[in-house]
């Protein structure tokens, strides 16, 4: 039994090979060695450590897309879904980051490829000492990365720094878990050393696009300092007893401020390096004469994250490609399906209500706008064409709304600009009630809530009746500037209080947005018109703010764990409209199509249980 725990405790700290470099040796031979004799070998292993990176265009690899209540779903068969419908467990759990089981990434075999490549790389003959030197920076950027993956998911995970040797016994390799404020300190002192070695920009676009610079380092690191100073892993009160075997605190006791300071610090820093370098919020140039000023903020607003390598975007993953994740998302417009629009991607009723008036304050706030009569039926005017068809009859939740709530969904009557059609005088509209266009043909592939996640749908994309849909693929944005910006002015309200500098990068965003300023659209449209002027009121602003701007990018589900707002937002039903009716009266009928729960052990994964048996020195997480 001894032997078996050994050896259970080998495979998952790097004692093993990965079978990742067996395409990279000659001649068949699996040896590590021979995976470093040569540069362009060892340049294959680099690309291997690079590998574990999410792919963000199969759903089931990241949790925060299925997992939350931002989309649903009709299948039981997607683990994430499975998380969100309250089936997490400990025998077997869903995206299991830990062990790379069901659909999740294997960080710890990613951290072990990157510890062998920093092991071996000095070996390599034929390497200068400044390609060297970048690719040990690239690779301890990723181990950190790859550390934070496991923290941001587990909380308090053991770190290795190094792989154990082979001979190493059985309680050398029995880890334990390190605090999370060591975790964090870890990870970001990997990030800065790796910083210092990183280029600037990528010089050589054609083949190296997409690998790490110094700008991303800089913007995951302020990212990270985010989430250290965020209620989750500061001062919890929730995990005050949360200890290891030995009697050690995994979680601070008191919320430390000065976390949020150094948060701010990092935030600036990134925003200054990444604006020299030629950052910027996107506007889109359109080809074409003649469109409206409706359809030009909108497509400022998609194209920000469907528009490759546009100068909004830090770190763009091009082996990540959104293919299949577009074929999710679209909408049929025509009457005839489209063989792989598959539309099974599905914003709910929640999210649907999330985005501001086009006053830019929330539906709820805004004094002008009806808020008891958001699910009464009206019928689009001339003054509404560009973004609801004219003539067509959908309910009040639709009208007056801000841009991006018409650029990042589609909705029944709503209009779909692009796909085809480029004059904005004449474009594809949702059509969704039963036996329409865009409704349920069989028994899968359709929203199952009558909304679709337009944002992520590249405008260039053709449908046409009967042939497959060719998405022109993007590769996947993991962090761009706006995030920057909202983390910026959340830290600097959380450490100063509303100074001038938060509300010039929460406007900044929404101008961009084509919405009022802070200051404006709350002292002039709020029901509430000086909250934004206290800090406490300023946070709820600037969160609706972030939830807005990112919504459907994978941000949503960690912002609401690491505020310890989930428990509050997620214990409420997921709605939708009636998608089986064929008038509109009773299509737009909410429906409730699951009753959610969370729980407080639902902020972090359980570890496996066999992990607990094979290695006493675990401590499993607080209610699992």
């Amino acid at each position: 039994m001894q032997k078996i725990k050994k050896i259970s405790l080998l495979l998952l700290f790097g004692l093993s090979c990965s079978c990742n470099y067996l395409d990279i040796v000659p001649d068949d031979v699996a040896t590590i060695d021979n995976a470093f004799v040569m540069r362009s070998a060892a340049e294959k292993f680099l690309f291997t450590c690079y590998s574990y990176l999410p792919n963000e265009d199969n759903l089931q690899e990241d949790p925060a897309f299925f997992a939350g209540d931002e989309c649903w779903y009709y299948a039981v068969s997607n683990n994430p879904w499975n998380i969100a419908r309250g089936s997490q467990n400990i025998v077997d759990p869903y995206v299991d980051y830990w062990d790379g089981t069901r659909s999740g990434i294997s960080c710890y075999k990613a951290i072990r490829d990157c510890n062998i490549f920093l092991e071996k790389i000095d070996g390599v003959p034929d390497l200068d000492d400044f390609e060297r030197d970048r690719w040990v920076a690239e690779v301890n950027f990723l181990k950190a990365y790859y550390h934070w993956l496991l923290l941001q998911m587990y909380g308090p995970v053991p770190i290795m720094d190094k792989n154990l040797p082979v001979s190493s016994g059985t309680e050398a390799v029995k880890v334990e878990r390190q605090p999370v404020d060591s975790c964090f300190t870890y990870i970001i002192n990997l990030i800065d050393s790796a910083a210092m070695n990183l280029p600037d920009r990528i010089e050589n676009e054609a083949t190296e696009r997409g690998r790490i610079t110094k700008g991303i380092a800089l913007a995951i690191k302020a990212r990270i300092l985010v989430n250290a100073a965020s209620p989750l892993f500061n001062g919890n009160p929730d995990y005050a007893s949360f200890t290891d075997k030995k009697g050690q605190h995994l979680f601070p006791s008191q919320a430390d401020p000065e976390k949020w300071k150094r948060a701010a610090q990092a935030c600036k820093e990134a925003i200054d390096f990444c604006e020299a370098q030629g950052a910027k919020l996107y506007h889109w140039e359109p080809n074409r004469e003649g469109l409206s000023d409706t359809t030009i903020t909108k497509m400022d607003i998609r194209n920000a994250i469907t528009e490759k390598w546009n100068p909004e975007i830090i770190w763009a993953d091009p082996n990540s490609v959104a293919d299949r994740l577009q074929w999710y998302s679209q909408a049929r417009l025509l009457p005839e399906a489209t063989p792989n629009i598959q539309s099974l991607y599905a914003p709910t009723l929640r999210m649907a209500e999330l985005f501001y008036t086009n006053h830019g304050v929330p539906i709820t706030e805004d004094k002008t706008w009806d808020y008891t009569e958001r699910y009464s039926l009206r019928t689009a005017t001339a003054a509404d064409k560009f973004d609801i068809k004219e003539g067509y009859q959908t309910v009040g939740l639709h009208f007056s709304r801000e841009p991006r709530f018409y650029a990042d969904l589609g909705f029944d009557g709503g209009i779909w600009y692009g796909q085809g059609r480029f004059d904005d005088k004449d474009p594809y509209y949702v059509q969704a009630k039963m036996g329409q266009a865009a409704a349920r043909k069989d028994v899968a592939y359709y929203s199952v809530t009558g909304y679709w996640p337009k944002k992520l749908v590249n405008f260039n994309n053709s449908v046409s009746t009967g042939i497959s849909y060719g998405a022109e693929p993007y590769p996947w944005p993991r962090i761009r500037l706006a995030e920057l910006y909202l983390s910026y002015a959340e830290a600097l309200n959380e450490s100063q209080g509303p100074v001038s500098d938060v509300y010039r990068y929460l406007d900044m965003i929404r101008e961009r947005a084509g919405i009022p300023s802070v200051e404006n659209a709350w002292s002039q449209y709020a029901k509430d018109a000086g909250k934004y002027r206290t800090r406490d009121g300023l946070r709820d602003i600037i969160h609706q703010e972030r939830l807005i701007e990112l919504a459907f990018e994978g941000q949503r589900f960690w912002d609401l764990r690491r505020w310890k707002e989930a428990e509050k937002v997620l214990n409420a039903p997921i709605m939708g409209w009636n998608t089986e009716a064929e008038e509109a009266g009773n299509y737009y009928r909410v429906q409730i199509l699951y009753n959610q729960r969370f729980e407080k052990k639902d902020y972090l994964w359980p570890i496996k249980e066999q992990e607990m048996i094979d290695n006493e020195k675990l401590v499993q997480n607080p209610g699992w």
